[in-house]
């Protein structure tokens, strides 16, 4: 039954997830907006962020060989800050440079993604685990910004696109036979951003690509998230 669906799970030392299993999850974050988060403003460097960036990704994946997963994640994100006032300057092509106040900035974006997840089991009965994850991801979002330019409130919107390989570490713990909790970290990876931005009457300004590199933790990137596992109870 259920219940005793992984009673044989300290036969094999370090085993987490055997071959054949089925898993299905969703994992949640919320967290504080960094610049880090806004690259999609590639002219908005080295502002104060006063936000909030919420995240919900449904995932499913497969166990090909004990322990080593591969699988599909959908993601749908948002963010919402308010931003200090600051000097802008678009450069000497677009020959505008003001003083801007009132500013604030919200963005959606829907993400489809590829991960490999391996895990080591860390106790003799397989509860406690902790995982790798290498994910290639590929978004598409609009985000609005919008300020005062003296008394006059205007708008700018743009069409966001990034690819990014990112790596993912985790813990997972079985709370109940079949089901884990999970705590991930983003700690960063390779990404290509482009950004399109549009004005009020939807008129292209100016459109830019930006690709970095980065490995660090970052705060607004750390999931929760719960893990069904399915497994054909036969083969017990």
């Amino acid at each position: 039954g259920p219940g005793g669906g992984r009673r044989d799970r300290g036969i094999d030392q370090g085993r987490f997830a055997y071959k054949g299993e089925l898993m299905m999850g969703l994992t949640a974050s919320y967290g504080t907006m960094t610049n880090d988060d806004t690259d999609f403003m590639v002219v908005l460097d080295n502002i104060r962020l006063n936000g909030t960036i919420a995240t919900v990704k449904p995932f499913v994946g497969y166990f090909f060989r004990d322990n080593r997963c591969v699988g599909v994640r959908f993601g749908y994100q948002h963010m919402k800050g308010e931003l200090g006032n600051v000097d802008l300057d678009l450069g000497a092509g677009n020959d505008i440079s003001m003083s801007l106040g009132g500013m604030a900035l919200s963005s959606d974006s829907y993400s489809a993604a590829f991960f490999y997840r391996s895990y080591v089991g860390l106790d003799p009965k397989g509860r406690f685990g902790l995982f790798a994850e290498l994910e290639a991801s590929f978004s598409t979002g609009t985000s609005r910004f919008s300020y005062k330019s003296g008394d006059e409130p205007k708008n700018n919107n743009s069409n966001n696109i990034q690819a990014k390989l990112a790596f993912n570490p985790g813990v997972a713990v079985y709370i109940f036979p079949n089901v884990c909790g999970t705590l991930s970290f983003g700690l960063g990876g390779i990404q290509y951003s482009h950004v399109t931005q549009k004005n009020d009457a939807g008129e292209k300004i100016w459109s830019r690509d930006a690709s970095k590199m980065r490995f660090r933790l970052n705060l607004a990137d750390i999931n929760i998230g719960m893990t069904i596992h399915l497994w054909d109870k036969k083969k017990r």
